[in-house]
């Protein structure tokens, strides 16, 4: 079947180079702003660890005294145009991901907004929060009309860019040539003793596309204990810690929950059932109720972070009822010197702002 559509990919392929062409040559127009833009994106459609690059990325900029901002498209939101996330909003206003950048980061003073035309989103950023230093883009790789200060293009191990063919043909967006315009380009979801010989091998298949000089690293996912969702909301105490390991559930909305489940078996969890849905899927009462009937007494239900954004939808509470959810906090690490070398790249405090 992919062969069938391979006339398709190269007429898509075809345009999206031509446009990047025409913003290479300066006919199309990229904007630049008074603060560094970090750009944080992918070729493949799907997946590939933005959303814990991006915390990762900030929780570095405020260690070194920054003031950073998030910007994020704001997929499958209810509303339109450039939006700053407020303690009213919800996933269903802002985005699954940016509320929750939001309710990450709140505490640190992190403005999160929302804008499907990125620089509509940086300007309102950088009005309503002008001590802002640095803006980090979620998932603006092919955006072009604004221009990134770092370019940190990522890339699953598994699905790897080098791989993969265009849309519809593969899942990439643009052709595999787009990797050039990368400063870094990041290989996530690695097992943590993924060997040097496998990680030389991908590097030498990233660098038939990527520029000159461009660091090639490697990620990992890390996984924190457990969190009651139910104790995140203001009149509910949670159902208490999980006893051990044994029976469980998983639910989950996201383009690849295969690391997670992966991470629950080595835990010694059973995964008697897994309610899978797509990327963004918004939960309704339906699924809770088929999810009830599948789970038992005793048995904790896992899902992400990402889905507790739209599970916690007050028009769930009563769906919600009685079922003990669980979150696993994923976080990112680096593999050899990995971190360390992103850390240089990332813009210098400034010294002064008017």
């Amino acid at each position: 079947m992919a062969f069938l559509l391979l006339p398709f990919a190269w007429l898509y392929a075809g345009i999206m180079a031509l446009r990047n062409w025409l913003y290479d040559i300066g006919w199309k127009r990229s904007e630049t702003f008074a603060v560094p833009l970090l750009n944080v994106g992918n070729l493949r459609v799907g997946g590939t660890g933005k959303t814990p690059h991006v915390m990762w990325l900030v929780e570095e900029l405020l260690r070194q005294g920054h003031r950073p901002a998030i910007l994020s498209r704001g997929y499958g939101r209810r509303t339109r145009g450039p939006r700053l996330a407020g303690p009213a909003d919800s996933a269903a206003t802002v985005g699954d991901e940016p509320w929750q950048y939001y309710g990450q980061f709140a505490p640190q003073q992190v403005p999160v907004a929302v804008a499907e035309v990125r620089r509509l989103g940086v300007a309102l950023l950088l009005r309503e929060h002008p001590e802002t230093t640095v803006v980090v883009l979620d998932d603006a790789y092919q955006h072009r009309a604004v221009r990134p200060a770092l370019n940190v293009l990522l890339t699953e191990l598994a699905r790897p860019f080098y791989e993969d063919f265009v849309l519809p043909a593969g899942r990439l967006r643009e052709s595999r040539a787009g990797a050039a315009r990368a400063d870094v380009i990041i290989v996530t979801k690695c097992p943590p003793n993924l060997s040097a010989a496998k990680q030389e091998v991908a590097v030498q298949k990233v660098r038939r596309y990527a520029r000159a000089g461009a660091p090639v690293l490697f990620s990992t996912y890390t996984y924190a204990e457990p969190q009651s969702l139910q104790a995140a909301e203001a009149d509910a105490s949670g159902p208490g810690a999980i006893s051990g390991p044994g029976p469980a559930v998983l639910l989950t909305g996201i383009a690849q929950p295969g690391p997670l489940r992966e991470y629950l078996a080595a835990q010694g969890y059973e995964i008697r059932f897994h309610a899978e849905f797509p990327d963004h899927h918004a939960f309704a009462e339906a699924d809770l109720a088929g999810l009830r009937e599948r789970w038992q007494p005793g048995w904790p239900i896992f899902t992400t972070e990402k889905d507790a954004t739209r599970l916690l939808d007050p028009a769930l509470q009563g769906a919600r009822a009685g079922l003990p959810f669980y979150t696993i906090p994923v976080r990112v690490a680096f593999l050899g010197d990995g971190g360390a070398v992103l850390r240089q790249l990332l813009p210098e405090m400034p010294t002064q702002r008017s």
